[in-house]
């Protein structure tokens, strides 16, 4: 976040030469687990709500010795690996450990695709291969017209992955698709998972995730052209919908 004229951004303290005392700012983490896997289109709504968003890369050395129960918020994006691959990337069974603490703590914690499967894992449920590739835009089923998923109702969402998992105890089942069951679920009002991708539509990354994912797009049933034209077409609703889901959940945090 850029500081304005007259401000001073300095560890999470904004001071306005007006205004006669520090006002403390909320600090946003977001966990990159590849670099074209970022906030995206979730960005504006975590930064309208306040607050100060940082970023680190599960490959940045700094990250083994990072605090994920200090940020006011987490978002754990998504990525290619699995959560079973631990052996591949021993970064994996850290975050976890790392991760049940502040799910312990009730900290406000948001994730997406792998990050959502890590949020299963932490809670103790099982995460597997799934038996189809779900990638492409279509809609979920919302199961609570209540929650935030309430603005994603009929509106095509981009999907892309091949794992899933059993739902954690104690959670409640948000949304399902017509491929996978558990698409989305939250604990409270602190903690959501989503396994689709409600943020991606408008970002240009999206050409490295077609580059780096061709045989997951076969799979599917797809081709490069195909997703292209369906991102052309449902992306700019997805991620207006995405931002309306998330700004409600952030408005709604204890």
């Amino acid at each position: 976040m850029t500081s304005g004229p007259g401000s001073v951004f300095d560890h999470g303290l904004y001071h306005d030469e007006n205004l006669p005392t520090y006002i403390a700012m909320k600090t946003a983490l977001i966990i990159r687990h590849v670099p074209h896997e970022g906030v995206a289109g979730y960005r504006d709504p975590i930064e309208t709500a306040g607050y100060r968003v940082d970023r680190i890369d599960v490959c940045d050395p700094a990250f083994s010795a990072c605090d994920l129960v200090e940020p006011d918020l987490v978002i754990m994006m998504g990525g290619p690996m699995g959560v079973y691959e631990q052996e591949t990337h021993p970064w994996i069974a850290c975050q976890i450990r790392r991760l049940a603490r502040r799910l312990d703590a009730d900290r406000p914690t948001l994730g997406v695709c792998f990050g959502a499967q890590m949020i299963a894992a932490a809670l103790g449920a099982r995460v597997y291969p799934g038996k189809a590739k779900e990638v492409g835009f279509h809609p979920v089923t919302v199961h609570d017209e209540e929650s935030p998923l309430r603005h994603l109702a009929d509106v095509p969402v981009l999907h892309w992955h091949g794992d899933t998992f059993d739902l954690p105890d104690g959670v409640d089942l948000l949304a399902s698709s017509h491929v996978y069951p558990h698409q989305a679920f939250r604990r409270g009002r602190n903690l959501l998972a989503l396994q689709f991708h409600g943020e991606m539509g408008e970002d240009p990354r999206f050409d490295a995730w077609i580059e780096q994912g061709p045989h997951d797009i076969a799979a599917a049933g797809h081709t490069p052209c195909t997703l292209r034209a369906a991102h052309d077409e449902h992306g700019p609703r997805a991620v207006a919908a995405g931002r309306a889901m998330i700004a409600e959940w952030l408005a709604g945090l204890d």
